[in-house]
């Protein structure tokens, strides 16, 4: 007989299952010998009180053995003489894109700027050995975008838009480890997530996909009439027909520039923008946990999520990294950007997160207007933004995320070195003498960081560090460092599309997607709209 139930249990009865078995007789009230099988089907942590509790959700059987724990695999067909679809990006929408069009029939052809996932590795080595970055292959270009080497959280609250939990089932499809389908906050892992996104790239190429590496669409094919998308052509002249699915993340600067001299409508959008925030692990599992023992022999790597409002404006963590490291993620030259990963076991000597400022398109004009002003006096930054004060521009916000990028490469010493300041002297507006040791490869150089940040950003930021430190005893500390910047949360712009059918308002034919259009924000969302997208495409063929 099948049972299903939920319980509340001390981390170490959690850990062991047979403790645990123990306990669930009692629930049950059956001798622990009838128990033939027992199976986690959900998981989550209760880190709230003094009493750290786990949530499980459970299948047991008594006297009959459970069917084997797996899920149905889709079928993905051979689509080789099929119609062909253009997808202008190798990310988690791509991806996903192309493997939900062979689904649906259709011959996916990902046309992806940068390298392959493995071969990403050799330049992200170079970035801190060198403290060269290569303008095609880096943290956000490559076989499996932003998110292949930024952590592998799984987690989004974005499931109104679509199914989620297939997403999931088709990462474990191609090697990730069920768990996924069981833990509250699912993560791969960034040390197992580019095996699994070769493997979908095999898949999309055993059943008569295309994937083109090192290959930069530069720009759109349109009808006689340009009324219509029909195509995309490459930098080295290649010409590519069909729909075109734009899925090229939130740092293809040079596309929104495209699109922009193009006439293709885009508009401004919101961003978050700051720093990252790296504490010692141990002392975050001791805040968070309430215990001098910090996690403990049963407990992962403590996380939390933390948000205030300052001045009007939300100030929160963000992409938090417990057991992880900070790592450089610019995507051209004259640029110090910053963002967290963390690998599957989630071990490491630091937790990191971003702490970023929402920030919108009408503060441009007025709190970071002298911020702006500055950044022009700088003759190379003034003669490449010629248009900043335009207020028509919809590449304003992008433009900001580029001054704050510079500004750091400038304080940095125009290495891939990283300003930063001891959390507390940040908060009390002190110099650092010294910095703690860290996780950042690439190396930090001490720097004011509330003095020549956007006062708009220090001075929230600040205050809401200073609020965090009064909710968490110990959080406020100089053990923790403060890393510039964190620019990359999001797409600085949307590429607007119809609702019912999303292609693009003007121009059917083009479906802007994921991440980098402004519709998603992580691996999950992404792929949930990339599926989206290439059903859309199917439906208006």
């Amino acid at each position: 007989m099948k049972h299903t139930l939920q319980v509340r249990v001390t981390p170490e009865i959690a850990a062991a299952t047979g403790r645990l078995r123990r306990y669930v007789a009692t629930q049950l009230d059956v001798a622990p010998s009838d128990i033939t099988s027992l199976r986690v089907t959900r998981r989550s942590i209760d880190a709230r009180g003094r009493q750290i509790f786990v949530g499980l959700t459970l299948d047991v059987w008594c006297g009959e053995q459970p069917p084997a724990l797996t899920f149905s695999p889709i079928d993905y067909p051979d689509v080789s003489a099929a119609q062909p679809v253009v997808i202008v990006g190798a990310g988690p929408a791509g991806l996903f894109a192309a493997l939900r069009l062979i689904e649906l029939g259709r011959r996916p052809i990902i046309l992806e700027r940068g390298k392959d996932v493995h071969a990403r590795k050799v330049d992200l080595a170079r970035i801190s050995r060198d403290h060269r970055v290569d303008d095609e292959s880096n943290y956000s270009f490559g076989e499996g975008g932003a998110g292949a080497y930024s952590d592998g959280k799984l987690f989004t609250r974005s499931k109104k838009r679509g199914n989620a939990d297939k997403i999931l089932r088709v990462f474990c499809q191609h090697g990730a480890s069920l768990d996924i389908l069981v833990d509250a906050h699912p993560h791969i892992g960034t040390d197992r997530l580019p095996a699994i996104i070769e493997a979908m790239r095999e898949r999309i190429i055993a059943s008569g996909g295309e994937v083109h590496f090192l290959t930069r669409v530069d720009a759109l094919l349109f009808d006689a009439q340009r009324a219509r998308v029909v195509g995309a052509r490459s930098a080295d002249g290649r010409e590519w027909q069909g729909p075109v699915i734009l899925a090229t993340g939130h740092s293809a600067r040079d596309v929104y520039r495209y699109l922009h001299a193009a006439d293709v409508p885009i508009l401004p959008k919101a961003l978050a923008l700051g720093v990252r925030l790296e504490h010692p692990s141990h002392l975050i599992d001791q805040i968070m946990y309430h215990s001098r023992e910090g996690r403990g022999a049963y407990l992962p790597a403590a996380e939390y999520n933390m948000v205030v409002q300052q001045g009007g404006r939300g100030v929160y963590s963000f992409c938090m990294c417990p057991g992880g490291v900070v790592v450089p993620a610019a995507s051209g030259a004259a640029q110090v950007v910053v963002n967290g990963m963390s690998a599957s076991h989630r071990g490491g000597k630091w937790s990191n997160s971003g702490m970023v400022v929402e920030t919108h398109p009408e503060d441009l004009d007025d709190a970071l207007l002298p911020f702006l002003q500055d950044a022009m006096r700088d003759d190379a930054f003034a003669a490449t933004h010629p248009d900043l004060f335009d207020a028509a521009n919809p590449l304003r916000m992008m433009y900001l995320q580029e001054a704050i990028e510079r500004a750091t490469w400038q304080q940095g010493g125009y290495r891939q070195t990283a300003p930063a300041q001891r959390m507390a002297d940040f908060v009390s507006g002190r110099l650092s003498a010294d910095l703690p040791e860290s996780s950042y490869a690439p190396g930090l150089l001490a720097s004011p960081l509330h003095f020549w940040l956007p006062k708009f950003l220090s001075q929230r930021l600040r205050g809401g560090l200073r609020t965090f430190g009064q909710r968490y005893r110990g959080f406020l500390t100089n053990a923790a460092v403060v890393i510039a910047a964190e620019t990359r949360t999001s797409a600085p712009l949307r590429i607007p599309r119809d609702a019912a059918t999303l292609h693009h308002i003007t121009f059917p034919g083009l479906y802007p997607c994921g991440e980098g259009a402004g519709y998603a924000g992580g691996i999950v969302s992404a792929g949930v709209d990339g599926e989206r997208c290439a059903e859309a495409v199917v439906a208006g063929a």
